[in-house]
């Protein structure tokens, strides 16, 4: 699957996770929203089509006892849509390759599966983007904007051997989550990431 992803968890900005270091606050809370540009599932297409996680846990990702849940298009079809939920929660892919099977590892609960509308607007480069899935989530990324002057300031993340993204841009996001969601979010100006993602069942795409 390749295409494009924006997200958001309540860490600070440099979320200290990316580092191998632990979260800001002790806990870890977040989403991400994926516009699939290409991608399949043996000869199930996946093109066009978008999906979210939602995710939580008491401490650090690593100690586990997380929580997740899946949002997958409301126009996937139902092989499509079982595609999505088992490559989501870290199915048909290496152990440890990608970010989902590390956050199914780590989740004692997988809440059910929610096959909603999703809208993402987004533009990588300028660390912009708006997501919505109505009764879910609302979330708002835009550049950091420095304290002590005028302008955005621009940083990215590189993860040459990372399991999620080789380049992110960083912003701020804000995101609320909605009564439908089994998660709950109220992140306000924390840790925003936006990146293009190419994952196959053997972890990130590099190069």
């Amino acid at each position: 699957m390749e295409g494009e992803s924006f997200g958001n968890c309540n860490c600070a900005y440099g979320c200290p996770c990316q580092f191998e270091d632990l979260p800001t606050h002790g806990h870890c809370r977040g989403f991400e929203v994926l516009r699939i540009e290409r991608g399949h599932f043996a000869e199930t297409r996946l093109d066009g089509l978008l999906v979210a996680l939602l995710y939580a846990w008491p401490g650090p990702i690593f100690e586990g006892r997380g929580e997740l849940q899946a949002v997958i298009d409301e126009r996937a079809d139902a092989d499509q849509r079982a595609a999505l939920e088992r490559v989501l929660h870290g199915g048909e892919t290496a152990e440890a390759a990608t970010h989902w099977w590390v956050f199914r590892a780590m989740s004692d609960v997988v809440h059910p599966t929610l096959y909603r509308p999703i809208e993402l607007e987004l533009d990588i480069d300028a660390r912009r983007a708006r997501a919505t899935i109505p009764g879910v989530l609302t979330g708002e990324g835009r550049p950091i904007m420095p304290p002590h002057s005028d302008g955005e300031h621009r940083v990215r993340i590189q993860i040459p051997g990372g399991i999620e993204f080789e380049t992110a841009e960083i912003g701020s996001a804000t995101s609320r989550s909605g009564t439908d969601s089994a998660i709950s979010l109220d992140l306000t100006d924390s840790y925003g990431q936006f990146n293009r993602l190419h994952h196959n069942g053997e972890g990130v795409v590099h190069g």
